[in-house]
């Protein structure tokens, strides 16, 4: 189960190698690499988590560790690399085979090993090597981290959907799950439950109706919704204990949540569309887990995002996560941070702005570590904004650009200042134009920490440090350019499984450039 190739080339391996000089040294890079990348401890802890496929001979996993790296590095399937490494040179030389006729390894193999490396958390471990590796190489120092993170998105690979082909293809999945669960032919649950709507080519071209006629809107939402009573009704009476367990149950769960979150009661009777987009929204039953994100106010996207950490000063990638593309940055610096802290004592980060609100970062900054990031903007429409205001937390005081006082209740909390005192003020105008009121000014609940970065941000050496995080932005560039703009895999796990052989991938280079 262990994969040594010799450290030296063989004499057919250099003839590759020298053809290999202008275009292609990463596959040479890979061949020589390869000793140290899978050491025999690491090669261990693979053997460990794999298990031979049966009716196979036993693959080394550290071979199959290394064709997912020239999977990614040449964005190939699993088929697709069956072939390559039977037709590529370049393949044969980085795993050690030149001349075979055969792949070393099957597709079957590869998606066997691919589940095994994400059940383990081995492709964690692929990542740590590469940067274990370049800390034997003195590319960076290692006891004092500054962690960089920043995100970026990742189209999903399931197809988006609106609400009639969503519920439509909701109700074909029960279909599908119960008449493989009981064993007949699809055509007789339609006919015995009488479902004329899945019959033709799709949903909309079944309906055939004006869709810019609400009327006609109206009465195919009450056709479409009596035909989902009549799917359940008819699972219900004949599907028995099916329809509590395995691929049925999931099925009408999803049509269950579709549902629930694409439709509310119309105000003339019956259900509609929902008006608004419904929080959490799945928006294709392909891969449940995409979610519907935003680039910027006006940009959205569905899909992921791929959350990546790095050090300043080196361009290697210590860390990276897969996480739905609704989900606020926060919640993936925890994970973040525990892979930068693998590598060394981190006391720096430097951070965009989403993640301020993580309580790990919040933590880590009352042991001492430093935080830099871009505070949040104050806007007040060319009017006084928070930053005119002097906050003294220390005194539980907010005092206003014309002197006057008021009480902080605490973090989290808004202060108020009186009518009384904001009414005849001869700065009212360039304040407030709230009616009836005076000012209000809202405390964050990390408030000391935004002071402490609006005054970080005034001064020439904060804005040097904030530039730092700039270098980050060019790790994401990189990944995208290897992993492409589109997720390969189904789901946050198997995409942060992708994600991390790419910054393996980033890793590897660097240390090729360095050697």
């Amino acid at each position: 189960m262990r994969w040594t190739l010799p450290g030296e080339l063989s004499e057919l391996e250099q003839r590759v190698a020298r053809r290999l000089e202008r275009v292609g040294k990463f596959y040479v890079f890979l061949r020589l690499v390869q000793p140290q990348l899978f050491d025999e401890s690491f090669q261990a802890e693979l053997a460990q988590a794999y298990e031979k496929p049966r009716g196979t001979e036993p693959k080394p996993p550290a071979l199959l560790a290394m064709v997912t790296l020239l999977q990614a590095y040449d964005r190939v399937g699993d088929a697709e690399a069956v072939v390559t490494a039977e037709m590529d040179r370049r393949w044969q030389l980085a795993l050690g085979c030149l001349g075979a006729e055969k792949a070393p390894f099957s597709q079957g193999v590869l998606v066997s090993f691919r589940e095994r490396m994400v059940e383990h958390d081995l492709d964690r471990k692929l990542l740590d090597r590469t940067v274990e590796l370049a800390k034997e190489t003195g590319l960076f120092g290692w006891q004092h981290l500054k962690a960089m993170l920043d995100s970026s998105p990742l189209l999903g690979a399931g197809r988006v959907e609106d609400t009639w082909n969503l519920i439509g293809r909701a109700l074909d999945t029960v279909v599908e799950a119960t008449a493989a669960g009981l064993g007949i032919p699809r055509q007789r649950i339609l006919d015995q439950a009488g479902l004329k709507l899945l019959s033709g080519p799709s949903l909309k071209a079944t309906l055939d109706i004006n869709w810019d006629d609400p009327a006609q809107q109206a009465e195919a939402m009450r056709r479409l919704l009596a035909e989902v009573d009549a799917l359940r009704k008819w699972v219900s009476e004949h599907a028995g204990k099916h329809a509590m367990e395995g691929p049925l149950k999931a099925a009408l769960d999803a049509l269950q949540r579709v549902l629930e979150q694409d439709l509310e009661p119309d105000p003339g009777g019956g259900m509609r569309i929902r008006q608004g987009v419904a929080k959490d929204r799945m928006p294709s039953l392909g891969d449940k887990e995409m979610r519907h994100g935003r680039k910027s106010k006006s940009k959205l996207f569905n899909g992921y995002k791929r959350h990546l950490v790095g050090l300043v000063g080196t361009d290697l990638i210590v860390g990276a996560v897969v996480r739905p593309a609704n989900e606020p940055e926060h919640e993936a610096a925890t994970p973040l941070l525990e892979d930068a802290r693998r590598h060394g004592e981190v006391v720096e980060t430097l951070i965009d702005r989403g993640y301020l609100a993580s309580t790990e970062i919040a933590a880590m900054r009352k042991q001492g570590v430093a935080v830099r990031a871009k505070p949040w903007p104050s806007r007040n429409a060319g009017r006084f904004t928070k930053e005119d205001f002097s906050i003294r937390l220390d005194r539980n005081e907010i005092v206003c650009p014309a002197g006057e006082r008021a009480t902080i209740r605490g973090l989290g909390s808004v202060v108020h200042f009186p009518l009384g005192t904001c009414g005849p003020c001869p700065l009212r105008s360039r304040c407030t134009i709230a009616a009836g009121r005076g000012r209000s000014v809202a405390i964050h609940e990390h408030e000391d920490l935004l002071i402490e970065l609006r005054a970080l941000r005034k001064t020439p050496e904060g804005r040097l440090a904030l530039r730092e995080r700039t270098a980050i932005e060019h790790r994401l560039a990189r990944i995208q350019a290897v992993q492409g703009p589109r997720a390969r895999y189904k789901g946050a796990r198997k995409n942060t499984f992708d994600v991390r052989r790419c910054a393996a991938i980033n890793n590897l280079q660097v240390l090729q450039r360095a050697a």
